[in-house]
């Protein structure tokens, strides 16, 4: 393996170790994949310096076919295609993965186990974040997949002690229309952002916190000023997050740049 760690001979020099390549299966949308790839590219180089950036390969997907099983209903043909895209980059080289959207998660352990390479979970440093920021009672915004089954607020609830609060369901309608009849299509509405701060604002009135944007999107849309309580940026995190993965232990040459 690339990353295997190296165990110099007493006198010989250590081998550098590489960036780990990062694994983006996206495309859902590709509006926010794009934002990935912006991010994980600034995040190398503002670590690292110079001209660096980041090692990645990105299997993007055509979002309509997606889109059609997930509305279907048809889950177990939506994971087939995200288990075929992560095998890909596991044979294109990728040392982990990630899945460029929360819905997707869904079927995130069926992935995992389908290949040898770790898939780095959108929930897991996004509650690490929420936890480290002391706050313990959370709004969830998302797709109505998202927000209503449990494969996401569950984990966020079973693995990291979050008490997690959803809109009701006529909110919960609104976001999830405007996820896909605006967000996902690249337009960005000054009516529908009014309606995420009311539709969070009655999330605060509850109890909540702070609030997942939970939809790799809706960045596009929300900012930190449209809201009373801090905001969690999933897209932004789990990016982030995979800067870490990437470069932990990277000793670079001393003749790069």
């Amino acid at each position: 393996m690339l990353f295997q760690t190296f165990h110099p001979k007493p006198g010989q020099e250590t081998r550098p170790v590489s960036q780990k390549v990062i694994g983006l299966i996206g495309g859902m949308s590709w509006e926010s994949s794009a934002e990935y790839y912006r991010i994980v590219n600034e995040g190398v180089r503002d670590r690292l310096g110079g001209l660096r950036s980041a090692r990645c390969l990105m299997w993007s997907f055509d979002f309509a076919e997606v889109e059609a099983l997930q509305h279907a209903g048809r889950w177990d043909d939506a994971t087939a295609l995200m288990i075929d895209a992560a095998r890909r980059l596991e044979r294109g080289g990728a040392d982990f993965l990630l899945i460029c959207t929360n819905t997707m998660h869904r079927m995130a352990a069926e992935v995992q186990a389908a290949v040898a390479i770790p898939l780095l979970h959108i929930a897991d440093p996004t509650a690490e974040r929420i936890r480290a920021s002391g706050h313990r009672r959370v709004g969830l915004l998302g797709t109505a997949f998202t927000m209503e089954q449990d494969f996401y607020k569950g984990r966020l609830a079973d693995r990291h002690g979050l008490e997690v609060l959803i809109p009701d369901e006529a909110d919960r309608a609104t976001v999830h229309r405007i996820i896909y009849e605006e967000l996902v299509q690249g337009r960005v509405e000054a009516a529908s952002r009014q309606a995420y701060r009311e539709v969070i604002a009655r999330l605060v009135e509850r109890g909540a916190e702070a609030v997942i944007l939970g939809c790799t999107e809706i960045m596009l849309l929300v900012k930190p000023e449209d809201s009373a309580v801090p905001l969690f940026d999933t897209t932004a995190i789990h990016a982030d997050a995979a800067v870490d993965l990437a470069i932990a232990g990277f000793t670079p040459s001393p003749a790069a740049p």
